[in-house]
């Protein structure tokens, strides 16, 4: 079963959106497994954000998501990364479809509500950071044979 991470930022927790986020991932068919509120510290963002270290944004992206909790939370499914990924719609909110988390909900790409892995092996580092030393939980739901074949 394939994992992906998805991380409620500061934005959608200031506003008061964190569980219609997730509910949105749930009735998608998403499996949650993993869940977490935390204050992210500065040397786990900076782990978090390695690949744009030298960017010009990059200072940015570790003092907003260290600005207040988040929540970071595992869900997995049948291809769990792309469907996650659809239904939070685009980095620009602007360009985001209608229905989609950033469509619905945002208006600036550097408030962009949540994060979402961008592939299977991002999720597999991005879990360890946000989840060092907690479990994800292994189970099944009752209604898990109507939603995977």
């Amino acid at each position: 079963m394939e994992q992906t991470l998805i991380l409620i930022k500061p934005d959608a927790m200031q506003r008061g959106l964190a569980f219609e986020i997730l509910s949105r991932l749930e009735r998608r068919g998403l499996r949650l497994a993993g869940l977490r509120l935390l204050q992210v510290e500065r040397s786990m963002a900076e782990k978090h954000y390695a690949e744009h270290e030298g960017k010009p944004f990059f200072t940015g992206l570790v003092t907003y998501i260290t600005s207040s909790p988040i929540i970071a939370a595992v869900f997995e499914g049948t291809s769990a990364v792309n469907a996650a990924r659809q239904t939070i719609g685009s980095t620009n909110p602007t360009e985001s479809s209608p229905g989609t988390i950033r469509g619905d909900f945002g208006l600036e790409i550097g408030r962009n509500l949540i994060h979402g892995s961008d592939s299977v092996e991002s999720a597999t580092r991005e879990i360890a950071i946000f989840f060092e030393g907690q479990p994800v939980i292994q189970w099944e739901k009752d209604t898990d044979k109507w939603v995977f074949e």
